[in-house]
């Protein structure tokens, strides 16, 4: 068995948002279910490229596709909890960029979640891979860690 993946602080990230737990988030153990990290994720990640402008998800000619995701798991947090979501790029490809998140609950200094996720850059025209743009690129250089 692998080695358990060393439970991440505030310092491993760049960017911090509050994202507010759902109802139906929880599951019958009463917190937050496995799958609904990964729709943290996909939050954190896309939502930081809409606002920096680089995202436009009905005309943007370049987008970026989930190749690979994995989370670990730290502590539970629950609804109605107000979490953080945190971001930080770990490599850059020429068509695929890695972030680290982490989900924080509030104001804590560990991460009770960590995960990987990867995008790989693709023509929206053609389905494949191509360059990150120069803008998206220079963005995410100032996350990296």
């Amino acid at each position: 068995m692998a080695e358990r993946q060393a439970r991440p602080g505030r310092d491993a990230f760049k960017l911090f948002r509050p994202l507010q737990t759902r109802w139906m988030d929880n599951d019958a153990y009463r917190h937050v279910n496995n799958v609904v990290y990964y729709s943290y994720f996909d939050t954190a990640v896309n939502a930081h490229l809409i606002e920096a402008g680089l995202l436009d998800l009905e005309r943007s000619p370049v987008t970026g596709l989930v190749a690979e995701t994995s989370c670990t798991f730290f502590e539970p947090v629950s609804f109605p909890e107000t979490i953080e979501t945190a971001l930080a790029v770990a490599e850059i490809g020429r068509s695929s960029v890695q972030y680290r998140i982490g989900i924080f609950r509030a104001g804590a200094a560990l991460a009770a979640a960590y995960g990987r996720f990867t995008h790989v850059y693709v023509d929206r025209a053609t389905g494949r891979p191509t360059a990150i743009p120069d803008a998206t690129r220079a963005a995410l250089e100032a996350l990296r860690v």
